[in-house]
């Protein structure tokens, strides 16, 4: 298994949620992908869940879909590990749509929500999760703030 289950609703999401994936490799997080639908096959997202937990290994669930959304909180049902919700921009509503269902869960099922095609912060907020117990990933995540800051500086140079 991976440290990181990333889960999208359909195939059209998959460049958006590849960012989630691509964020991960660079921190040193092993990630798995599947594609799954919450209303067309809800067995196996229970199925996923289910060997996600058996395993033990996996410690943040990402699930990013558009349009009704359900699919992060169809996960979160299943599971108590951390679920982290990606609303996607792919409807007639701009992703509005996908951010109100992944946000608006009920008491006792929460699932933590990014902005609209926020897949690379649901894997830096994967990766912080994680990082409470792996100093490593820690430190890849303070080096990447710094690589970040140092490339904001440059190009607020180049504007001087």
């Amino acid at each position: 298994m991976a440290d990181v289950l990333i889960f999208l609703g359909s195939p059209n999401d998959l460049a958006q949620m590849a960012k989630a994936r691509n964020t991960l490799d660079e921190l040193g997080i092993s990630s798995s992908l599947h594609i799954v639908s919450a209303h067309r096959d809800p067995e196996r997202v229970s199925e996923l869940v289910r060997s996600a937990e058996e395993a033990g290994d996996v410690k943040v669930i990402i699930a990013g879909a558009g349009m009704a959304a359900h699919l992060a909180g169809t996960v979160a049902a299943r599971t108590v590990l951390p679920v982290i919700g990606v609303p996607l921009s792919g409807s007639p509503l701009g992703g509005a749509d996908a951010l109100f269902s992944t946000d608006q869960m009920p008491s006792g099922i929460p699932v933590a929500t990014v902005g609209i095609d926020g897949a690379s912060n649901a894997a830096i907020l994967a990766a912080e999760i994680i990082g409470l117990s792996r100093p490593e990933v820690q430190r890849s995540l303070q080096n990447l703030r710094l690589r970040d800051r140092d490339k904001a500086r440059g190009e607020s140079a180049r504007l001087a």
